[in-house]
């Protein structure tokens, strides 16, 4: 019985060694930091234009996806033997194309001319100026940037044989039986923590006790779909990233957006020196708190700060244990990497 059940749970696993893994979860993430960055800089790279008109789908995929399809064609592989292969995915996956379009408007000039008119009395003749409109037509140039994001799943039904597309969909099914490889999650299963009798210790820099409430209102979601939905992603995935990042956009911040804890968004707010190392005193609510479970200095979960009482910090957590939860950590809780420090202004 023992080995039959061994085998099953073998048979629905990665093989690949998790350095491995994340590794080239790693590497797909950064081609799409790089998209992302070439979308940023569109107008910088292309002036001139009059308008640029945008059409995205968002940048994002779901790791275990990835993994999947890696594991199905290969079934062990490395980031180097990988690495055409997922080169072929994102091409597949991400379309970006600039059409240049060009429309005749019309405009209303004012000009001023010249006339010569005769005084009835005299019969002596001047000149004078006088305004006058006219319709001229010009050229309005339009850059139109366009992004499409195709479903994993699709493309791996256009690209794996029948018998692969079969060991993809349970590998995906069972995550590999690692859901938190790739980050973005809590195994916490116990209960959303009561607020009641916190003293909360305000800091120097004002946070955003509005996009608190917006994440307190989401506990007792079980499952996440409003937030990866929101993101882009077709099924579940790992979840806490896009509830951090629906939360912000909901609060008007187009930034940051990330479904990623390590690869995606502990960079955007270092990259900005919007960035705190663990024990940091002057968290704000609505900073982002990032937790490495393992101590292997990799980001595996990320919540929204409500606050800190000067021992301990207070949190609103999606996919922790699969729902939206308040949970608190001593400030100096070894498993807490760092805080993503936002800017309101």
């Amino acid at each position: 019985m023992f080995s039959g059940l061994m085998n099953g749970i073998v048979g629905t696993s990665y093989t690949s060694e998790d350095s491995d893994l994340v590794a080239t979860e790693n590497n797909y993430a950064a081609k799409e930091n790089e998209l992302q960055q070439r979308i940023d800089n569109i107008e910088r790279d292309n002036p001139g234009y009059d308008e640029y008109r945008y059409d995205l789908d968002s940048i994002g995929h779901n790791p275990h996806e990835l993994a999947s399809y890696l594991t199905a064609l290969f079934q062990t592989y490395t980031p180097q033997s990988a690495q055409a292969e997922i080169n072929r995915v994102f091409a597949m996956q991400y379309t970006l194309t600039l059409t240049e379009e060009i429309e005749v408007r019309h405009r209303t000039e004012t000009r001023t001319g010249t006339r010569t008119v005769t005084d009835p009395e005299t019969g002596e003749t001047s000149t004078e100026t006088y305004e006058y409109e006219v319709d001229v037509a010009y050229n309005y140039y339009i850059l139109n940037v366009k992004l499409t994001n195709k479903p994993g799943s699709e493309i791996a039904g256009e690209l794996l044989t029948p018998q692969q597309l079969e060991m993809y969909r349970v590998y995906l099914e069972t995550s590999g039986n690692k859901p938190l490889i790739f980050g973005g999650g809590s195994p916490d299963m116990g209960a959303s923590e009561d607020l009641s009798g916190v003293q909360l210790v305000n800091g120097t820099r004002p946070g955003n006790t509005a996009v608190v409430d917006l994440a307190k209102r989401q506990v007792g979601n079980v499952g996440g779909r409003p937030f990866w939905s929101w993101y882009g992603f077709n099924s579940r995935v790992e979840w806490c990233a896009c509830f951090v990042s629906w939360c912000y956009n909901q609060a008007g911040k187009s930034e940051p957006r990330f479904a990623g804890c390590q690869s995606q968004g502990v960079p955007w707010f270092q990259s900005r020196g919007q960035w705190g190392a663990r024990g940091y005193e002057n968290i704000a609510p609505g900073d982002a708190i990032f937790f490495d479970w393992d101590g292997d200095g990799s980001a595996d979960h990320v919540g929204l700060v409500i606050g800190t009482d000067g021992e301990r910090v207070y949190t609103v957590e999606g996919n922790s244990g699969d729902a939206c939860k308040i949970k608190s950590y001593p400030v100096n809780y070894s498993c807490i990497k760092g805080y993503g420090l936002m800017n309101w202004n």
